[in-house]
């Protein structure tokens, strides 16, 4: 069992500033996905317009 906890890095001085940002990250991309159809859209509709 200590074995476990030794491999996960909880003891990794940065710990906070490896998490942090993962987190974040995945958060953004949870967003993203979530809102994919409509960021295509209003992608689609900005390159449309540009292209008149």
């Amino acid at each position: 069992m200590i074995d476990t906890v030794l491999h996960t890095g909880s003891a990794h001085p940065d710990l906070l500033w490896i998490l942090v940002p993962s987190f974040l990250s995945f958060v953004a991309g949870l967003g993203a996905a979530t809102y994919a159809d409509r960021i295509r859209t209003w992608v689609g509709r900005e390159n449309a317009a540009t292209a008149d």
